[in-house]
């Protein structure tokens, strides 16, 4: 309910280039800002050590109606381009208290099965992620506002049922003290960095695919000259993913975690390897592949997660998770600049060749772990 929040404006992002007058090409800078606010968020949750000192559940609850405020106030009149940034930066803020935050609270329900657990935890995040697009497709004739009420909404639901439901869990050790040196000294451990690494490499190809769906979706209509419902199919797309990554953690706990890690990470960086010669295919099978990039590229994320949490010290796990969660999301900002930068100077189709290079290193990585 809460990461609803995290693309409620690009699945406006149409009626948003119709009101204020933008380019399509400012959907980079729109998920940016989002990214942005979440990095400085978590640098200030993480410098804090905000997760570890206080209950979990409460700071998840003040994240999620602060988040929610400043999502809704994007449809008061007279907002510019300029707010929307602003007001998309704040939400982003507030997601630094929801989506580590719950890694947290899960982490201390779970001393084993904790792949499993984060599994889940990342496909209700997945179908966060991807469901405004499903409200925007049965909203209709209703205005672009009533997207950013119903998520604004779920937002403030989710966070009371944490909340009201959520207490922290058997096997949490709270930080006593505030440790400035946490920030510095949690990538000493060979093995937890070596994950950190395959997450980064993750990271760099996971956000800029999602935000880019609705593009390549559009793209592909044009040139093709056919009907795509975008709203749908991006929701599909992304959002299916939650249930490959409920299949991932049962795997997981079968053939090991890493061993799925590594499987998924290497099959969605073929996917960007190949995502030229799909965008010449037939549409039936261009949906499938990107169906299938959808599932790949998402199940690899609550793994790593896990490999991170388990190589943490248990003291610091909250912060460990935050730090890594903030160096990812810095990431995904380059990745996605770079991919809107190119975008003026390499053909469509070529783009997305430039994500392979993060699976390549977060598999690199991952096999230098023990």
């Amino acid at each position: 309910m809460c990461t609803s929040l995290w693309f409620a404006g690009n699945a406006v992002m149409p009626d948003l280039i119709f009101n204020l007058g933008l380019e399509e090409n400012d959907l980079g800078h729109l998920t940016s800002s989002v990214q942005f606010g979440f990095i400085t968020g978590t640098l200030f949750f993480a410098f804090f050590t905000i997760a570890d000192r206080f209950n979990p559940s409460a700071v998840f609850f003040v994240s999620a109606l602060l988040g929610a405020l400043f999502n809704v106030l994007i449809v008061l009149e007279g907002v510019g381009f300029i707010h929307v940034l602003l007001l998309r930066f704040l939400t982003g803020f507030f997601l630094a208290g929801i989506y580590p935050v719950g890694m947290k609270i899960a982490s201390d329900y779970f001393e084993k099965g904790l792949g499993r657990a984060l599994s889940f935890l990342v496909g209700a995040l997945v179908l966060g992620t991807a469901f405004p697009h499903l409200v925007k497709d049965f909203s209709g004739s209703f205005s672009w506002d009533y997207v950013m009420y119903f998520t604004s909404a779920l937002a403030i639901i989710g966070g009371s049922l944490i909340y009201l439901f959520v207490q922290p869990g058997p096997f949490r050790k709270p930080g006593q003290k505030q440790k400035f040196s946490a920030i510095f000294n949690v990538f000493k451990n060979k093995n937890f960095k070596a994950a950190s690494f395959g997450y980064f490499g993750h990271m760099w190809e996971l956000y800029t695919f999602w935000a880019f769906v609705p593009i390549i979706l559009q793209h592909f209509a044009s040139e093709q000259d056919q009907e795509i419902n975008v709203p749908l199919w991006s929701f599909l797309i992304i959002g299916l993913g939650g249930i490959a990554c409920f299949f991932g953690g049962l795997l997981s706990e079968k053939y090991g975690v890493k061993k799925i890690a590594l499987i998924a990470l290497t099959g969605s960086g073929v996917s960007c390897l190949i995502s030229p010669l799909m965008f010449q295919s037939p549409i039936f099978l261009f949906l499938l592949f990107l169906l299938i990039w959808g599932w790949l590229v998402i199940i690899d994320s609550p793994l790593l997660s896990t490999l991170v949490a388990n190589n943490a010290d248990p003291e610091l796990r909250g912060t460990s998770l935050t730090i890594v969660n903030c160096l990812g999301f810095s990431i995904t900002i380059v990745s996605i600049q770079v991919i809107s930068f190119l975008m003026t100077f390499v053909s469509f189709e070529y783009l997305y060749l430039t994500l392979a290079v993060g699976p390549i290193f977060g598999v690199t990585s991952l096999l230098k772990s023990s």
